[in-house]
Order: structure tokens, then sequence, then C-alpha cells
């Protein structure tokens, strides 16, 4: 076995579906195959770098860097080819040094930003000016050498070796040999042998790794066909044509390269001159800059203490009123203490960034956020109006967000106004320069039902097919598809009779989770104090978006500056709540300045009437507050702390409310511990009291206390063995307590840090929840308008749905949308909210406002031809205008719905007109209205309105609900008999049976498991008077998964329960509503008067019982002039289908209660 060898040409799954290897899997292989040191060489990125030494180091392996990059064949700024030319040539590069690693850096930026031609380009004279520091290797068959031996030109490949041994210097290129079984590599591997001899360049052995083992060739010949857009049975995709591109043992390299000991032993060689790594425990802030004349330290304290005289301002106030918990002297100090470990730790200039940020917001009337996460906890902060809570009023502790004992970067989140966000990501860019500042990369991964629907399409299954078992998959980010096949459930079944899908499955499982693409983050900003790409490469997207190489986590981890800058709807939602609720009574609440113990916004608190209500919408959050009842703020933070997972499993949140109303339940196992956990009831819900509860019992600094919250939340063992000796050595000191007590309160504050929450990000998020309530508890309209129009810029259409149906909880009239009434957003009109017209689908914003323009401009519309004649076409085009007939935002015109659609030809034909009118000179003779519109053809002035189904279906195609009719409408005068129940009833009887029938529309269908893995199903069931949770089990899953579909009609029995004060039905059976109609009907009576009925009514009521034929017995109760009835059944009628639609047309020809419907 040669010695030494290592892989030093590598692709993972950040050679983005190309490589098929994960980074670990990568690094698990050196280790297995005793390799010291392995290489990452992706695709033109090192997206994957950072964490590659992370996983390296925690298993021992030296973490080797580089890229396979793109070369241009003239200058990467060429985009034009010539004949036989390739658009690119490979070369390996590896970092050799520091020197190098700034090298690439700046190879790989200016390849995506000059250089991007199908990929990301270099050339050689910008190699030439960046090749310091860096090996190079000659790479694979599309290596420029070996493409030009392929191609028979020596010559030309002898000049291109000699040119890359100048740009790299001696000793620093490499010829690179592989050998996967393919014949042009047999033939050029001689000549690149060769070639080395005679110019003196060194050998080295690669394989070319794209997957881990051989067995994963096939996966990832589908992975290039996903990444080609190309079937496996197409001639002319790309194929690697060998199995051998993977982890080879070193004795298999050997085999290979025997003959060339030298090219193995150089992997070792390069392997040892490699020595790059990312630095730890080292930060590049960016500089702020102070006025003229002031250090940076000085004007830190001067900003600091000016923002404690604004503060100091309303804490004289609170202590005026009696409501000031600490003296002013109490800040002073906290004040002084923080400020002194800002100092120490030299984060004054990190504080001034993000003062400067949001200083600058508000300045721009930008609305920002009253803080998040563990910044809360600091008072600086607060005089700093980074936020805005009181940190001592709120028992929150600085230690929490900075500790000098573990310093790290302060990681302050920022909320904006989502609408404006990127008005201050282009004022961060202005002020510290666009070479400094950058958004920050993100990855997609191939999740369960992408992968299967991928694979599905490369390997030629069925689209239907591939559908249906995509579907079959559970959604949720933590759902796979190996567990979805163990289910038991359909997907097993299907699999077990499929021998098709189960071969595709097999392949999806192993691309899923691998990663699909790169994106922009959300929220994240990097700045450096020189330009990014002495840190990192920058990569761009097609469309133009510049952002980081590394991710988040990768940025914090080599020390440089991560900013989040939000943009949070709920700051937008109150803004434009207030500009509404101005517009109508001239002024606007100060939510910055609101009472928190205002009765209205607790009522709604009380109700868990919070739809809307920022953090406190979920269900499950409405039935805490139902079953708590919160009466202070106090109380909101709490709520909001223990509405996690952890909390609500171990009976925490119920161990709160017991203790609510039943205090006496409430124990202190010593006296010193009541100060601490008397705001909750006895129980540890914050972080910060496992801290104060250190401090006080076991003389812990505040630093090393939050060193144990911390080793609490990991859980490490011998971490906790010391820390507990640490707390018993502590508590012994001070002498308070007996050490079997402090080991019991330690194993307690253990056992309840597992689900301790940070109290200062509660207490944050609880202040805009606060806000949030308090305008819908006094502004309900204006807050609602607002909210919808917070969810249509969005396009959430099922959250608009939802908050119409808020709306109708509430009293509150929701307006359809209408040409002339409508602005671009949702509006307050008369006490109603107008529907807007951006809101309505395939509108959009640019027509919304265009047709608000020509209105502002000229007047309400008069005709529908007066829409069109002064729009422009290309805006408001023919799928803009159905959708607003569909919406009925036409009706004004006084045309049925069907008829304006029938006109969209002649709209567009008039439009054009008119186009060409107004860029004509006969418009300046005549005016632009100069073109008459024509009159409605007289066969479509004829049509008549749609059927009531057509237009309601049309109506919640375009608004996402119905709103001027129901399809159940049509079962109205069966429901009653069919149905136990109506979901408003539910509100209004005191005493429901446990076994109920319903029937409605299924909305809001989720697909969830169960806790031992198996699939279930919660809904809405929406009828005629509002709406009911549905819950279905696992058991009934299974027998009705194909019922269960959103939007369709059903009839459901169940269970009815009350949960707090959340109605729900545990389904039990459902069917079709119009099966249930049929099959659960038992008798459909038409009953006959005394008196004879002429000939030509019982031929009319014949056609009409056949029109509806179906299998419910039919008979006819026929009175006799004694005034018996006689029951007789037509020999002709076997059944028939129940509806309204036949109730109707029989009473209309026999009279009013002619028909009854048993069931």
């Amino acid at each position: 076995m040669a010695p030494g060898f290592i892989h030093l040409h590598n692709h993972s799954e950040y050679s983005i579906l190309d490589g098929a290897v994960r980074l670990d899997a990568l690094v698990q292989a050196a280790v297995d195959h005793k390799m010291p040191a392995v290489a990452l060489t992706d695709h033109g990125n090192l997206f994957g770098a950072v964490k590659f030494q992370r996983i390296a180091k925690d298993k021992g392996v030296k973490p080797i860097f580089g890229c396979e990059a793109y070369i241009a064949p003239r200058s990467r700024r060429d985009r034009e080819l010539r004949d036989g030319e390739p658009a690119h040539y490979h070369l390996l590069l590896l970092v050799e040094n520091e020197t190098g690693y700034k090298n690439l850096c700046v190879l790989l930026s200016k390849a995506y930003l000059e250089g991007f031609y199908y990929r990301p380009r270099i050339d050689k004279e910008l190699l030439a000016a960046h090749s310091k520091g860096l090996i190079g290797f000659s790479a694979c068959l599309r290596g420029e050498i070996a493409y030009l031996f392929g191609q028979g030109r020596e010559e030309a490949a002898l000049r291109a070796a000699e040119s890359y041994a100048e740009i790299f210097g001696p000793g620093n290129f490499y010829i690179e040999l592989m050998d996967h079984g393919l014949e042009p590599q047999r033939e050029v591997n001689p000549k690149l042998v060769g070639l080395a001899r005679r110019l003196g360049l060194p050998l080295v052995a690669t394989n070319d790794i794209h997957f881990l083992g051989k067995a994963d060739a096939a996966g990832h010949d589908v992975l290039l066909c996903i990444q080609t857009n190309k079937k496996i049975s197409d001639t002319d995709r790309i194929k690697f044509g060998s199995a051998e591109f993977y982890f080879k043992p070193p004795a298999e390299m050997e085999r290979l390269f025997g003959e060339i000991p030298e090219a193995l032993d150089n992997t070792f060689h390069v392997a040892a001159r490699c020595d790059f790594e990312f630095p730890k425990g080292t930060y590049f802030l960016p500089r702020f800059e102070p006025p003229e004349g002031k250090s940076l330290r000085d004007y830190f304290e001067e900003v600091v203490w000016a923002g404690f005289s604004e503060r100091a301002d309303k804490l004289r106030d609170l202590r005026a009123k009696g409501k000031l918990v600490h003296d002013l002297d109490a800040y002073k100090d906290r004040l002084e203490r923080e400020i002194q470990l800002v100092k120490q730790m030299q984060f004054e200039g990190y504080f001034l960034i993000v003062w400067d940020l949001l200083r600058t917001a508000r300045s721009r009337n930008i609305p920002v956020g009253p803080g998040r996460g563990s910044a809360a906890g600091s008072l600086l902060a607060y005089c700093l109006q980074i936020t805005d809570i009181d940190p001592l009023e709120y028992d929150l502790l600085f230690e929490r967000f900075l500790n000098p004992e573990r310093i790290s970067l302060p990681d302050i989140d920022m909320d904006f106004c989502a609408r404006r966000r990127a008005e201050m990501i282009s004022y961060v860019t202005e002020k510290y320069g666009q070479e400094n500042v950058s958004q920050i990369i993100t990855f997609g991964t191939m999740a369960a039902r992408a992968a299967i629907r991928d694979v599905g399409r490369v390997l030629e299954v069925p689209l239907s097919e591939v559908d249906k078992v995509a579907k079959m998959v559970p959604l949720g980010p933590d759902v796979k598809i190996a567990s979805a096949v163990q289910d038991a459930g359909p997907l097993q079944e299907y699999v077990e009779r499929n021998p098709r899908i189960k071969a595709l499955l097999d392949i999806a499982e192993k691309v899923e989770g691998q990663v699909r693409h790169p994106s922009i983050h959300a929220a994240g900003l990097v700045i450096t104090p020189r330009p990014l790409t002495e840190f990192l490469p920058l990569y761009q997207s097609v469309k133009g978006e510049v952002t980081t190489q590394f991710a988040m986590s990768e940025i914090e981890a080599i020390g440089l500056l991560k900013m989040d800058l939000l943009g949070l709807r709920n700051l937008t939602v109150i803004r434009d709540a207030q500009n509404l609720i101005a517009k109508d009574f001239g002024t606007a609440p100060d939510v910055d300045a609101l009472p928190l113990d205002d009765g209205p916004t607790f009522d709604l608190f009380k109700a868990g009437n919070t739809d809307g209500v920022f953090q406190f919408e979920s269900q499950g959050m409405k039935a805490l507050l139902r079953s708590y009842k919160p009466e202070a703020f106090r109380d909101l933070i709490a709520l909001n702390a223990l509405y996690r997972p952890g909390p609500l499993k171990s009976g925490m949140a119920n161990d709160f409310i017991e203790r609510k109303f039943h205090p006496e339940k409430i124990v202190y196992d010593i006296p010193e511990l009541k100060p601490i956990l008397e705001e909750t009831r006895g129980l540890i819900i914050y972080q910060e009291q496992v801290m104060r509860i250190a401090v006080e019992l076991a003389g812990f600094s505040l630093s090393k206390a939050d060193l144990l919250r911390k080793a609490m939340g990991k859980k490490k063992a011998e971490i906790m063995t010391a820390q507990k000796q640490n707390f018993l050595d502590g508590a012994k000191r001070k002498g308070a307590i007996s050490a079997s007590k402090a080991a019991k309160i330690f194993d307690q504050i253990a056992k309840f840090a597992e689900y301790g929450f940070n109290k200062s990000h509660s207490a944050a998020y609880a202040a805009l929840a606060y806000q949030t309530a308090y305008l819908k508890a006094h502004h309900p309209t204006h807050f609602m308008a607002a909210l919808m129009t917070s969810e249509a810029e969005r396009g959430a259409t099922s959250q608009i749905v939802k908050y119409v149906a808020e709306c109708q909880v509430l009293g509150l009239e929701v307006r359809p949308p209408d040409i002339n009434k409508s602005d671009f957003d949702f509006i307050v009109e008369d006490r109603a909210v107008r529907f807007g017209l951006a809101a309505v689908k395939n509108v959009g914003e640019t027509a919304a406002r265009a047709l608000i323009a020509v209105r502002r401009e000229r007047g309400p519309f008069q005709t529908i031809f007066d829409v069109v004649g002064h729009a422009d076409g290309r805006i408001i085009n023919r799928k803009v205008l159905e959708s607003l007939i569909k919406a009925g935002a036409f009706d004004s015109f006084g045309l049925p719905r069907a008829r304006s659609f029938r006109l969209i030809d002649n709209l567009i034909d008039y439009n054009r007109e008119m186009q060409k009118i107004r860029e004509s000179t006969q418009s300046l003779l005549f005016g632009r209205d100069a073109l008459a519109p024509p009159e409605i053809p007289a066969e479509i002035a004829a049509i008549s309105e749609w059927d009531e189904m057509l237009k309601w279906s049309y109506e919640k195609e375009a608004l996402g609900f119905y709103i001027s009719g129901h399809p159940l409408s049509h079962y109205r005068r069966i429901l009653p008999r069919l149905t136990s129940h109506s979901t408003a009833s539910f509100e209004e009887e005191a005493d429901i049976p446990e076994e109920i029938r319903v029937a409605g529309v299924i909305a809001d269908f989720q697909m969830k498991k169960t806790k031992k893995d198996e699939r279930m199903a919660v809904f809405q069931l929406e009828d005629l008077t509002g709406r009911v949770e549905v819950v279905v089990y696992a058991e009934p899953y299974k027998r009705y998964y194909h019922v269960l579909q959103e939007g369709s009609l059903v009839w459901i029995k169940g269970h009815y329960q009350l949960d707090g004060e959340t109605h729900k039905i545990y389904l039990s059976h459902i069917l079709p509503l119009e099966e249930a109609a049929q099959k659960l009907a038992k008798k459909f009576v038409v009953r006959l008067p005394a008196r004879p009925l002429n000939e030509a009514v019982l031929q009319d009521m014949r056609e009409v019982l056949e029109k509806s034929p179906g299998e419910c017995p039919a008979v006819f109760e026929l009175e006799t002039p004694s005034g018996h009835r006689v029951v007789l059944q037509s020999p002709e009628l076997k059944g028939v289908t129940p509806t309204d639609d036949l109730l109707t047309s029989l009473e209309t020809l026999l009279g009013p209660d002619s028909i009854r419907v048993d069931y």
C-alpha cells in the first residue's frame, strides 16, 4: 500500500446537484480509511468550507480547502465562443496558507460577479494576479491540458502546462492523474505523465469523488438528471460513464497508480503543505466612526447617558405615581456596570452601529420593534432605544445577554416594518460601503415530497402516480421518506404492491435532504471592517443578487458581524391600522405609550379572541388563554414562555393554571425561593430564575450563573456534575441551606431548566402582542383591514379567508371588491371592511395601482369599457379582467358576471384601438376619447348569469372564500334533517350530546403525525353559520383519507368535545355530502293533495323526479276525501337523489310542505 495516500479532489453536496457526498460522510470515510487529512473541492465555490472544518476537527482529521474552478478559454468577460472551443476548462485549486485563502476568495467572487457564463469563470490573467498561496492541479478530462490532448493538440497542451507552471510558480502546479476506467483517460494519462516528465512537473493521483460508495452511482446519475432537467432515458444527457467516482480506499488507488508511486506520495506531501484554518475566537467588527474630535469610547458613554436622561423622565413619572419598583440610583448603578462590561469586551462600536440603525429608522418614520431576544435584558440597550422593555421592572438580566466569562459577539436582532426593510439595507450599504456589506446565503434542501417528485420525473414514472405517492408523505420539516414508508399506512401498502415505486423511493431517500439550491437568508446581513473578499467569497444568483458564500452560522463562526434586519409584518399592520384610524378620527393611539392594564384588551386575551394578535393566535395558545384568563402584562410574558412543546408536554403549563385558581398548591422549599418564584407561582419558567437562584442560594456571580444556565441547557453529564459541585460548595459557603436541601434544589432547577425560556425575549414579544391586541380591542374594523392588507401583500389567501371569518365572528361586514370603491389595500368603509383590489388573485400590485391611478385621474368608471379605455393593455390583461369579473368587482355596472366574462375579447379589442389612438396624431386633433365604446353584441347581451354553484366557485377561486353565497345553500332544506347541529349551535347550546352529525366544506386541511408516528389530520369544517375544528385520528384517517380533500362538501359523524373553550369534533365517519344526502335518506315522500291534479302538473312532476335519479326510495302519500292517507309507490320510479333543487322544484308544482325527506 502506498503510504499516506489522501483524497484531494472531492465533491460534496455543495457541488449542487453534481456531488452527492455529505460532509460528515466524507470526513468519516477519511477516518475509516485512516487518512490524516481530506480535501473539499467543490465546483466553483467554498459553500461548505467552514462547516467542513468543524466536522473534520471534531473527528481529528486535517481539513484541506479548495475548489474545482472554471477557467475561461480567453477572457472571463468574453461571452462568445469560437468553433470547437468549450465555455470553460476545469482547474483544481488548493489553499496552502492564509494568503492563498484570500486569493481564492477574490477569484471565486470575481468568477461570479464578472465571469459568469453558464458557470462562474476566472481567466489566466486574474489567476496570475491571485495565485500566491494556492496549489494548482490540472484537473479532470475537462481540464485544459487533458482536453487539448484529447483533441490531439499536443503542442497547445504543452503551452497550456507551461503557462500554468509559470502562473503558480515552481513546485506549485501538479499534473493530475485519474483512472475511472474511461477510454479517454487511458489515452490521455500516458501523455500527461510524459508531459510532467518533460517539464519537470510533479504528478498527483486523485479520484474526483462525486459519491461515497460504488453503489451510490445510480443515485448520482439521477441527481445529474435533476440538475440538467433530463430524463434517465434521454440519450443526449450528461453521464459520467463509470461507477468509479467514489471514495476509494488507499489500496485501490495503489492498484491503479502503483507504477507511478510519486503520484500517490505527493498527495501526502500536498496535504502537509496545506496549512490554513479559519480563525477561532477572533472578531472582525466594522468601525463605527464617532463625530470628529471624540473617541469611540467617550462617544459611546455620551450617547448612553443621554439616552438614560430621556428614559429617566418616564421613570420619574412612575415614581410620582408610586409605580417605580427600583429607585433611580439602582438604574444608574446597573447602567454603569453594563457600560464597563461592554467597554471591557470592546463592543462599544457594535452597540453604536445598532443604535444608529434604529435611530435612522425612526427618523425616517419607519416602524421598529420593541426588541427581541436576550438584548431586552440590557438596560444599556433600553437607554439606547434598541429595546423598549425596562429590564429592572421585569427582573431581566444583562448577563443573560452578554457574559464577560464567555465572550462572544452580541446578537441583537432588529425588527423593521416589512414594507420598508429594504430602505434600511440600503442605508447600511451606503454607510459602511458596498464592498463591506452583503446579504447572506442560505441553502434550500430537498424535502421528502420534492425528492419524490424530482426522482419520479427523472425515472419517467407517470405524473399522476408520482403526485399520488408524494401526497401520501405527510408535510413537515422533520418528515422523512423512510418513516413515512414504515408508517403502516397507505404508502407502505402501495410500495409493497408496486416495485417501480419502491425503486423510486429508494433513490429519493438517497437524495432527500441534499442541497437543492442557494437562496438569500430572509434577514441576515454581514458587515466587515475591510472588503468582504478578505474574509469570504461572494456568490451571485442568476437574478443578480449578491450574497456571501457562507451561511449565517458559518459567518458567526469565523468572527464576522452578522446582523438580522428582520421585516416584521406585525409592525406594518400596526402602522397601517394607525393610519386608518387617524384618517377616520384625526388621531391614533401611540402604541409605545399604552396603559398596560387596559380592560378591553385583557378581556380579548381572556376570551382567546386573538386571531391576528402577535404570537397569540394559534389554537393551542387560545385555549391556554381561555383557561388561564390573564389579568396583567406579566401573565402574558409567562404564557408566551410556557406555550412551547417542553412546558406543555411536561404539564408545567397546566400546573401554572392550576396554581392561579388554587393558590394553596403553591409551595416553596425554602423561604429564599419565594421572591424569585412568586411571580410564576412557585414554578421555574424562566432561565433568568435559574440564574437568580444560583446567585441567591449558592453565591454565584451573574456571569457564573449564566454559565450554569447554559450548561443545564446542553445537559452534558460531566459538565453538570462539575456545576452541581460548584453549587453545593457555594451553598455551603453561604450557609443558608443544608447540603441535602442544596442538592435537592439543584436537581429541581436542573429539571425545570430543561424547559426554562428566555424571559427577556418573552417580555419583548409580549409587548408587541399587547399592542396588536389593544388595537383589535378598541379599533377592530381598522385593525382587521390592516391585517388583511398585510396578508394580501404576501399572497396568503388562506390567511385572508381566516380573517374574513374572524370579521364575521366580530360582527364586521366584509364587502366584496368594487372597481369604483375599492382601494389598493383593504379599507374601512362605513364601519365595514372593503376588499382591496390587489388582494384579488391574479390582479396584483401593478394592475391594481394602474386602475386606481386612472380612476383618480378621470373619476369613477361609468361602464365596463371605461375600465379598459385608458389602461395599459399589457398590465390590465385577460387574466386580470377574468379575476376581477369572477370576484364581482364589476357588478356595479349592472351586468351579469357571465355577460361581462364573455365581453373580455371585446374589452381587449377596445383597449387596443384606444391605445393606437393615444399613440397616433389623431389624439391631438380629436382628443384622447376619440373612440366611443362599442355596443354590447346582441348574442352577448342575451347571456344570462352563471348558475349559483359556478358563480360561487369562481368567487372562491378569485378571493379565496365565498362572499355572495355558499355551496351548502343547495342543501339548506335537507341539512336540518341530515345533521344534528350547525357549527354555530356549539356556541349557543349548553348541553350537547357526545355523538353529533354535521356537514360543511373542508378548509385548512393539515396532515399531522401522532406520538406513535402514525398519520392523522386536522381541518376546519365550514358551514353556513361558522367553523369548527375536526380531528381525524389514525384509524379513521386510514379508512377515509381518500375523502379528506380540501374544498370537499362532506357529511360527518363524530364525537363532540369542548377542549377548554375550543369546540372540537373527533371524526368517526365521513361521506361526501351528495352521497350522504342519497345514502342516508330512508324515504323521499311526495304528498299529493285530495284535489285531483291535472295531467300537465303530473307530467311536470314526473319529469322533475326523473331528472334526479338515485337510490333513495320515493313514495307518494295520497290524501283521500275522507282524510285518510294512502302510501303508493310507482313501479317506474326506482329512487331519487334528494337535493334542495329537487325539493324546490316539486314544491313549486305541488305547494309548500308537499315534500318530506326521512333520515
